[in-house]
Formats: C-alpha cells, structure tokens, sequence
C-alpha cells in the first residue's frame, strides 16, 4: 500500500510534466482516496474503463487520454457521469498526454523505436515548439515485414500508404494522431513514418513525397507507453497494478 500523492508526485517528477506544454491537464485530474492498493492502468478515461477498474477494486486510475483538456466544462452529459462515477467510488484520476509520448525511455515513440532495433535514434516531429517523436536506421528491411512487426507489437492491423523504397531504413514514429507530422518525415528523408491514425490528405502527400505510412490505430499505437508506465509504478510502489484493454480499432 502507498498514498495517492506519493504515486502522483512520483509520475510527475519522472515524466517531467512541468517542462512539457501541453493542452492536457498532466498529472492528478480527479482526487479520490488517500491510500492507494491497486492502480488500474488504460489508454483513454471513458465510463467503460472507470466501471471496469472499479469492479476489479482499484483505487486509482492512470491513462494516457485523460479528461481535462485546457478548457472551462460543464458537468452534465457523458463528462459529468464520468467524473460523478469517479467521485462517487473514491477512484482518482491521473492522466498523462505530452509527456508519455516524448519521453526518451517508456515513452511509446521511443519504445517502437526499440522494438524495431533502430540505431542513433534521435528526436523528431515539432509540435508546439517541442519534439514528440523519434527517428532511427533499421537494418534494411521490406515494408511488410517492418509493418508485420508493429502489428504484433501494438495488436491491431496497420493501414498502409505504400510509396516508399523496396527497402526501409529510415524510420520515424510519431504514435496517435501524428499523421500531419508527414511533410518533417519527408523533409527528414525517412523511408517510412509510422503513426496511429490517418486523415484524407495523407494518401497524396505519401505518394508525392515517395515515402511510406503505416498508421497502426491511434489506440493501438499508443498502448505500450502505458504497459511500460505500469511497469515502472510497479517497481517503484508496494501495490497492484493491472492493465485493463477497453479494444479500440480506430
């Protein structure tokens, strides 16, 4: 057992939430009780996700896609319910946007990146004046054994904008909803960029740009920066942790 503020200031400090802009609210969103047992850990704060981690007793819950966005709500309608479920069960509420995704060691970009065994891996993909992405080599591979590789790793089928060389190289990830950080890919001169989800334009930019895509699912893509937070809090903190997979494809 520890104390919510413990494991709070703990994330915090190692995910250096306050050097990151962001239009998230890092950090604790929903204070429940004071003594933590059992953290519950998931993608995005919806009602499914609280009702599930409730069932399975947890006091405090940790995703990626929090509630708070950087704006003033009301707490009516499917917000007010999630919020009132949290408060009614004395469950908190962490969430974790910017931070998780740029982060050099647990961070999902970074932890693709390994997967794949690139080498000089580097930062990559301005957003708001900030790098959220990361770039490497490969050893040269084909572009259906590279994208076979990532769908094992995040559990979903890839959507694929092939345009690219036969051989891949150099490769660059920007997880979630990173598909308009194509043109620093092409700029990059990367042989693919992975993502997790697409919009029209992306098509004619892969194809005018002579690169590849390989969008994995926004909620897909970004599952292994919380399995690897969970990892951490489990290391760090006598409780129990447990990953609950509300499955999104999109």
């Amino acid at each position: 057992m520890t104390t919510r503020d413990k494991v709070v200031s703990a994330i915090n400090e190692y995910l250096q939430i306050s050097s990151v802009a962001d239009a998230s609210l890092n950090g604790l969103q929903v204070e429940g009780r004071a003594r933590v047992q059992k953290i519950v850990f998931g993608v995005s704060a919806n009602l499914e996700l609280f009702k599930r981690a409730q069932k399975a007793g947890a006091d405090m819950i940790v995703v990626h896609h929090g509630l708070l966005w950087g704006k003033e709500q009301a707490l009516t309608g499917a917000f007010g319910r999630r919020v009132g479920f949290l408060l009614q069960n004395q469950i908190s509420l962490l969430g974790y946007h910017l931070p998780l995704d740029k982060h050099p060691q647990i961070g999902h970009n970074a932890l693709l990146m390994k997967c794949l065994s690139a080498k000089d891996i580097l930062p990559f993909a301005e957003y708001h004046g900030q790098t959220i992405g990361f770039c490497g080599e490969i050893a040269k591979t084909a572009l259906t054994a590279v994208v076979s590789k990532l769908e094992k790793i995040c559990g979903g089928k890839a959507v694929v904008l092939p345009f690219g060389p036969k051989q891949i190289r150099k490769v660059g990830i920007v997880s979630g909803g990173g598909w308009s950080m194509l043109p620093d890919a092409i700029a990059q001169g990367l042989d693919l960029f992975v993502t997790g989800s697409l919009d029209e334009p992306a098509q004619e930019i892969c194809r005018e740009g002579k690169i590849h895509c390989a969008a994995l699912g926004h909620y897909n893509s970004e599952k292994i920066g919380v399995l690897a937070l969970m990892e951490w809090v489990a290391e760090q903190f006598t409780v129990d942790v447990e990953f609950i997979d509300v499955k999104n494809p999109i």
